[in-house]
């Protein structure tokens, strides 16, 4: 009997438990912001000064791989009086204060709104506030990238999907969002655009051998060599003898990374056409499948001559990593 009514209680707070988080989301609102867009919560005194001044330089920082400066995030500063309403949903927060009473780094989820991420650095002078910014803001940064990238496939989702040629030629999913049309089919590659009256967005899929690209240490440089291959191949101008090449001036920027749960090299750097004067970023990953015995490519460019390039980038980067290998 005793154990009967031991499964009864922790069944009865199990459901209890659920029921209130049930309530909690139906309460929150949905939170708002543009993608890439981070709120800043500190009074004027700390933003106009050392600690305004780290805060910008860490997360206004240049993104990696674009030829004119644009920032990580675009930062909106409010004193902590006015943290209400619109502010308050903010998909994404970061809450700096000084207080006499206690210290510390705090985050939570869903905490005003759904889905939201809100960062708490509290500190009884300045130095401390620095010192724990300067623990943590790399995780910060991280952590918001990552739900900025699920944000961003959401709104994909709600747009039209079209990776059947996708899933027929390579074994796997593809979210492509409204807009992207195939601009050129091959048996093993395929070139996806998206034309907009600033440019446009191009993904390309294919794949090659994993030696390849391993095939010796300089794993970067058969990269470069992969790419500027496929573009003499099938990114040719509207000029003739013209052709997609990587930035010779600017060395790319490289990272180890995992995308589906595989061991992918991450390439960022700037392309042009040969003998032509487009140019424009790309971000490549060669994601190793060791069970085809291949690399697969998702690499993504744009063309954006007089307009800012880091969403779009940013727009390509989530599409390649919503990838599902089906076989």
């Amino acid at each position: 009997m005793k154990k009967i009514c031991i499964t009864f209680l922790s069944l009865f707070l199990l459901l209890s438990c659920k029921d209130s988080q049930q309530e909690k989301d139906a309460v929150l609102t949905e939170s708002n912001g543009k993608i890439n867009n981070v709120s800043i919560i500190i009074d004027e005194n700390l933003w106009n000064g050392e600690v305004g001044d780290s805060i910008r330089k860490k997360f206004a920082a240049p993104v990696d791989g674009l030829l004119t400066e644009e920032p990580l995030f675009n930062l909106n500063q409010y004193p902590t009086k006015i943290f209400e309403g619109f502010v308050r949903n903010s998909r994404n927060i970061i809450f700096f204060e000084k207080s006499e009473k206690s210290s510390g780094y705090s985050s939570k989820q869903d905490e005003f709104a759904k889905p939201q991420q809100v960062f708490y650095i509290v500190g009884k002078t300045n130095e401390e506030i620095l010192t724990i910014l300067e623990k943590k803001y790399e995780d910060i940064i991280r952590s918001i990238k990552n739900e900025e990238i699920t944000e961003n496939q959401k709104r994909l989702r709600k747009a039209v999907v079209t990776d059947k040629k996708v899933r027929d030629r390579f074994g796997i999913g593809l979210t492509i969002g409204y807009g992207y049309k195939y601009d050129m089919v091959e048996d093993k590659f395929l070139w996806i655009r998206k034309e907009f009256n600033t440019g446009y967005n191009s993904m390309l899929v294919y794949e090659v051998p994993i030696n390849a690209i391993e095939n010796d240490s300089n794993v970067v440089s058969n990269i470069v060599k992969m790419r500027d291959s496929i573009g003499k191949q099938f990114i040719h101008g509207t000029l003739d003898n013209t052709w997609m090449v990587t930035e010779e001036a600017y060395s790319p920027y490289f990272f180890e990374v995992k995308v589906a749960g595989r061991d992918t090299y991450e390439t960022k750097g700037n392309w042009y056409l040969k003998n032509d004067f487009m140019a424009g970023p790309f971000i490549n990953y060669a994601i190793k499948d060791t069970r085809n015995n291949r690399f697969l490519i998702l690499e993504g460019f744009t063309y954006n001559p007089t307009k800012s390039k880091r969403d779009l980038v940013f727009e390509l980067e989530s599409i390649i990593k919503s990838v599902k290998f089906l076989k």
